[in-house]
């Protein structure tokens, strides 16, 4: 087993084109469609508050109209500015860039998390689903996606040893620099560590293949690929899953005081555009409506 990271690498996407670089234009329309007919299968119906973490451009937030409060997390402003432009600016949704091995929230504040095409640059996947399970209320649902590292491609290149790494191994592989593959039973075994019970798997994306894609009519592959997300085949490249989270933790989801201290988990007030922890005095800046956690500022 990989030890933890004793602080995680992050995989920062400042001031990169994220938006139209890897998705808008970019032939990614059967992923999109695939990974929203996933996420509408494991959503509750209703709920108050949601965290999406790694929302990147908030190219899946418009799914999450059933509840009340999105709050729209990653780490790069840019990415977060751009979320603003595509989303709008209403009040419903409350933008946030922060660390997600650092959470900027009160404990038991959100009764849905999501975590979609972000745990694969997650070099520590233990910590950051620790944070998430402390931000979840009691029975709480966290849908979390990630790669799998035991997709059909690749048992057929380890068996033509046309791969060195072996997919049937439980170790995550890091195949490009925090660029990580995971095993579903790896995963199964890390939520149940964090407090999660795992209710779901749903395979998907079976048909990522350029040849496939430019061939056969994109409604045919997202017809086929839905029928087989019932199969629980996992053998798809991408995997999604739905846990409840469990154990005795706080239920804030009725307090109005959302966020708290990173570092020492005090209480956070906003004056003006500056957030203050009235524990330990740190500060962050709010800019153009984003709740910027990622380093503290020092405030003359």
């Amino acid at each position: 087993m990989s030890k933890p990271d004793s602080q995680p690498r992050i995989c920062d996407y400042e001031g990169s084109n994220y938006r139209t670089d890897f998705w808008e234009g970019r032939g990614r329309e059967y992923e999109d469609r695939v990974e929203r007919i996933a996420l509408r299968k494991l959503l509750p119906k209703t709920g108050q508050r949601l965290l999406e973490v790694g929302a990147g451009f908030g190219r899946l937030t418009n799914e999450y109209a059933n509840f009340e409060q999105v709050i729209v997390l990653d780490y790069a402003l840019s990415n977060l500015q751009d979320a603003q432009e595509h989303l709008g600016r209403s009040p419903r949704y409350i933008y946030v860039a922060a660390d997600a091995y650092k959470l900027p929230f009160q404990p038991g504040i959100f009764d849905c998390v999501t975590v979609v095409r972000v745990l694969h640059h997650m070099s520590d996947v233990t910590r950051v689903l620790n944070q998430i399970r402390r931000v979840l209320s009691p029975g709480g649902t966290l849908i979390l996606e990630h790669a799998n590292k035991r997709n059909l491609k690749a048992l057929v290149r380890h068996a033509l040893n046309k791969q060195a790494w072996d997919p049937n191994n439980l170790d995550p592989v890091e195949f490009v620099e925090l660029n990580f593959d995971f095993h579903p039973e790896h995963i199964r075994q890390e939520l149940g560590r964090a407090g999660f019970d795992l209710k779901t798997r749903v395979p998907v994306s079976f048909f990522r293949l350029q040849p496939l894609k430019k061939y056969v009519p994109q409604n045919v592959l997202v017809g086929m690929d839905s029928a087989l997300q019932a199969t629980g085949l996992l053998y798809s490249p991408s995997i999604f899953t739905k846990s409840i989270a469990t154990g005795p933790t706080p239920d804030n989801r009725s307090v109005e005081t959302l966020f708290a201290c990173p570092e020492c988990g005090g209480e956070v007030v906003r004056s003006g555009e500056i957030l203050t922890c009235r524990t330990d005095g740190r500060r962050w800046a709010v800019r153009d409506g984003i709740y910027d956690f990622k380093a503290p500022i020092e405030v003359d």
